[in-house]
């Protein structure tokens, strides 16, 4: 079968073509807030693939979300949209409330989640979220903002200050403002993953774009890099489904 894997997240459209487990293509693009437009100009491309099934995984509200159906359905096959559970190939959610916590999360999650370990799942993507696990019960989590985020927010509020796109590669003490700016907030956000990952001893799995960044500063957890964590959850979750 040749199915289509598509992560619909707060930015970037990243899909994936299968065929037999076999990746035969896989692009990730800025959707500029506007990710069926994207779609729609990805639609006859898909369209001559052949294609046998759609799995989505969307960050979108309903309203984007009824679009991009309304788009995929041009494909005329089976489409799966998924969803969070309260139990799910034996992974139970730690949320009270499972509608509350994102897709996103929840895939990756499920990706790499195993009885006999204890996990600590972060995505450094838009946000920084952070997802523990114990065993295949999920404890829950927390989100803060990433590196950018935080530095937009600090430039939109202080006078006279521009910070240019720069790596967040060091730690010392800055000596100028863009440094100074920087390197704080990359010592902040990984004194907060150090600080989780003294609760309790757990490996620790990075993914999205900065996941090597933060990895190369981690190294005493033994980091473990895994690479679109949630289009193999996704996989995963609508393969189990079918069986």
């Amino acid at each position: 079968m040749k199915n289509l894997w598509l992560d619909v997240g707060n930015t970037r459209l990243k899909y994936w073509i299968t065929e037999n487990h076999q990746i035969l293509e896989q692009v990730a693009e800025m959707h500029l807030q506007s990710p069926a437009d994207l779609l729609l100009g990805l639609i006859q491309h898909f369209k001559s693939l052949d294609l046998d099934c759609v799995g989505i995984s969307s960050v979108q509200d309903q309203k984007n979300n009824e679009r991009i159906i309304q788009i995929l359905q041009l494909l005329d096959i089976p489409i799966s949209f998924a969803q969070v559970h309260a139990e799910y190939a034996g992974l139970i959610c730690g949320y009270d409330q499972i509608e509350q916590l994102g897709i996103d999360r929840w895939l990756q999650v499920l990706a790499v989640a195993k009885a006999e370990q204890d996990l600590c799942v972060i995505s450094c993507g838009t946000a920084l979220t952070i997802d523990l696990t114990q065993g295949l019960q999920h404890l829950g989590g927390y989100i803060v903002p990433n590196l950018y985020l935080q530095r937009d927010s600090l430039i939109q509020n202080t006078k006279g200050i521009k910070i240019p796109d720069v790596a967040f590669a060091e730690l010392s003490p800055g000596r100028n403002t863009i440094d100074a700016v920087h390197h704080g907030i990359f010592l902040g956000l990984l004194s907060t993953i150090r600080q989780v990952m003294q609760q309790a001893p757990r490996k620790l799995i990075l993914t999205g774009g900065d996941a090597a960044l933060f990895a190369h500063h981690l190294t005493e957890f033994e980091p473990h890099i895994e690479p679109d964590l949630l289009l193999k959850g996704l996989q995963f979750y609508i393969e189990k489904q079918i069986i």
